[in-house]
């Protein structure tokens, strides 16, 4: 592997979902941007997302029912400032979407009125959608606009390795100066210097065993920004959404809320319903409130799985609302309009990371964070459905605000050390990853999953280390890899939810502790700080 040419730019942003692209639009008439795509440019978590996004577009809705709504989801956890200002940002990032050629549902082919729906937790029918394919519209629309922008730079195929940074250079201060990246198609590791540096890299969840996200959710960019120096925080609550497809030939397929929303109920295998000895709102509880139900009847009957009905409703219903489930759940042998769905709770969200403000700045100058890899303390405990990818739009926006005017007051830094790997070697134990890959994701789902006790907690912390020492000596003596890398940052992610955990001594939200079941009474976000 060769040492590739240096590159630079006035803004590095590492993610191409709805966050990353969305900022990589809001900046680029006044800047040169390198756009950083772990995979292709239409991969990653803003893809697949089916439900829709959150706003206000209802007369009989209200911005304070949103913000009232996601405080409550968030069980006391949320930042209220952070709530109002996403909420009332709402509409107003919707229609940036719109202008940009993203199509929302009608009511009928002759209204201009958006057919909102409802998830757990809303008050109000709020949700915008497109079909049961929200993002993959939202994905592909802003993609394009990526491409045909001659001011933006895609690099697909490339994984960070680490961010550059003053501090890490031994000089003063501690500003981000740019990064190293892997490209994957050329075997080459890049200098990137930068003026600012933006992180939307998503979420965790590949951590677990069992999750809804794709296979390049790992984490990276919290690992990231914790070994350059920033704060994260309420890494412990990790949403795991209550409908995942079961099927083997199916394992990440989520179920989107809105079936529930539009009536599907949950049953047993012996076709009894049961959320409603679980909570008054039955299907659209919270996330967690039907993750633990689920749960609960899944161990106490010995069952693989629970059932989603929505059979009861018109055939022509259901296709119409939800095509792509339709047709994938079909494709498997399950026609949904007649046959209840399988289902289990996965992995879905990590709705702590890296501590930002509203700019999405964290505290090492320069970089940002915006998106699922960021704790802005929008989502408190417990994410409310359909603010996520609110919160990439919302954030983005704020970021391009706080970036633009200060770029003419920023150098790039032109003196940057190449990558050094004149101390490794090929790997010949590429087993040595894959087995400690499943490792840690079997261990994290068992002990630091849905519910969890303070012995599973130490149990996992005493496994985390030892992988990381396994995984530090590997990385120090062998040529980088997609798979090291990855496994690298999930151990760091790993270590830092578990300790999260360990610092709250309640349940809460996603964190639910056996050993502490009640509600503490004065609740704080946990936060970990770098030495």
């Amino acid at each position: 592997m060769t040492q590739a040419p240096s590159k630079q730019c006035d803004i590095l942003i590492v993610g191409s979902g709805a966050a990353g692209m969305t900022l990589a639009l809001s900046v680029a008439e006044n800047a040169k941007v390198i756009l950083i795509s772990k995979s292709v440019l239409n991969e990653g978590s803003t893809y697949y997302a089916q439900g829709g996004i959150a706003a206000v577009f209802d007369e009989n809705d209200s911005i304070e029912a949103h913000v009232n709504d996601t405080l409550k989801a968030g069980a006391g956890l949320c930042d209220k400032q952070t709530v109002e200002f996403t909420a009332t940002s709402a509409k107003d990032s919707l229609e940036w979407l719109i202008r940009r050629g993203v199509s929302f549902d009608k009511m009928d082919n002759q209204s201009n009125k958006y057919h909102l729906t409802r998830e757990g937790g809303h008050s109000h029918r709020r949700i915008l959608h497109a079909a049961d394919a929200t993002g993959k519209e939202v994905q592909l629309t802003l993609a394009q606009k990526v491409r045909n922008h001659p001011n933006i730079e895609v690099a697909e195929r490339c994984n960070a390795i680490d961010l550059i940074t003053s501090r890490k250079l031994g000089r003063a201060g501690n500003r981000v100066l740019g990064a190293y990246i892997w490209n994957r198609d050329t075997e080459q590791v890049e200098t990137v210097a930068a003026k600012f540096v933006t992180l939307a890299t998503g979420g965790a969840s590949n951590v677990y065993q069992y999750t809804s996200n794709p296979d390049i959710a790992s984490g990276d960019g919290i690992a990231m920004a914790w070994r350059a120096g920033c704060e994260v925080a309420n890494l412990e609550f990790n949403q795991f959404h209550p409908t995942c497809l079961y099927h083997e030939q199916a394992r990440n397929f989520l179920l989107t809320e809105a079936l529930r929303g539009e009536g599907a109920v949950l049953k047993r295998p012996d076709g009894s319903r049961f959320m409603p000895d679980f909570d008054e709102r039955e299907e659209l509880a919270p996330r967690d409130v039907v993750a633990r139900a689920i749960d609960f009847e899944m161990k106490r009957l010995g069952a693989d799985c629970v059932y989603l009905d929505i059979s009861h409703k018109s055939p022509d219903f259901i296709k119409k609302h939800f095509p792509t489930i339709y047709e994938r759940c079909l494709g498997l042998g399950l026609d949904i309009t007649r046959d209840a769905i399988p289902v289990v709770p996965a992995a879905h969200y990590t709705c702590g990371g890296v501590v930002t403000n509203l700019q999405g700045e964290t505290r090492v100058k320069g970089l940002y964070a915006i998106g699922e890899v960021a704790y802005t303390g929008l989502h408190g405990a417990n994410r409310m459905a359909s603010n996520s990818l609110l919160e990439c739009l919302v954030f983005a926006r704020a970021t391009a605000q706080s970036i633009l005017p200060q770029l003419e007051q920023v150098a790039i830094a032109s003196d940057l050390p190449a990558w050094d790997e004149s101390q490794v070697s090929d790997s010949d134990e590429e087993v040595v990853i894959a087995h400690n890959w499943h490792e840690l994701r079997l261990f994290m789902w068992d002990y630091v999953g849905i519910v969890r006790s303070d012995k599973r907690l130490q149990r996992a912390l005493r496994r985390v280390e030892m992988l990381q020492q396994e995984i530090h000596e590997y990385y120090a003596n062998f040529r980088v890899s997609n798979n090291l890398l990855e496994l690298r940052n999930l151990v760091q992610v790993a270590e830092l939810i578990i300790r999260c955990a360990m610092q709250r001594k309640e349940s809460r939200g996603l964190h639910y502790n056996i050993d502490y079941p009640d509600l503490a009474d004065d609740a704080q976000p946990s936060r970990l700080k770098p030495d």
